[in-house]
């Protein structure tokens, strides 16, 4: 992920106070000078990163995984993803997400993208993958995940962003890269 300063717009680090430190997220809250001279506070989120695939099965279909997640209150349609454990790269991770997640193995992979998932208020990036030649496994999810695994043919899939029932970012992030590069 490319860095880019521009003095106009650049904020500068004063201080920072934790706020608070959970399992999965460190809260702090930052003074930063702003390019006009002026102070403010910025809250932030810290993050040690993620990782997403698309798995793409011969057929062209792609293999989803359905979860309820508690904020959004329902269940969603997401490609296979997961955080980087500490010490862990993100090609390591993604496989490891795969497995786990769908049951799936890949002789194939491709990096997409890296997004910024929400940079108004986290450092949370997610590395993006694509993965072919899969090969059917048995899923084996963490003790608190419950996962359903569906494949869905392409054809599918604009239909569900178009009428709400795809609405995951990184999903439709790593969809639309493989789409512009045109291997969707």
């Amino acid at each position: 992920m490319k860095k880019i300063t521009d003095p106009a717009l650049d904020e500068v680090f004063v201080s920072s106070k934790p706020a608070f430190d959970g399992r999965l997220l460190h809260v702090h809250v930052d003074t930063v000078r702003l390019p006009n001279g002026r102070t403010t506070t910025r809250e932030m989120a810290d993050h040690q990163g993620a990782v997403a695939v698309v798995p793409i099965l011969p057929d062209g279909s792609v293999i989803f995984v359905k979860q309820f997640r508690y904020p959004m209150k329902t269940v969603m349609y997401e490609i296979p993803a997961g955080k980087i454990d500490p010490g862990e790269s993100p090609e390591d991770c993604v496989v490891r997400e795969l497995s786990e997640e769908t049951g799936y193995e890949a002789d194939k992979w491709e990096y997409l993208a890296a997004i910024a998932t929400t940079p108004g208020f986290t450092d949370e990036v997610i590395h993006l993958y694509a993965a072919t030649g899969l090969h059917p496994h048995k899923q084996h999810t963490d003790p608190d995940e419950f996962i359903s695994v569906e494949a869905i043919p392409q054809d599918k899939l604009l239909p569900m962003i178009e009428d709400g029932t795809l609405f995951d970012g990184k999903t439709i992030a790593a969809l639309g890269v493989l789409a512009m590069k045109k291997k969707l």
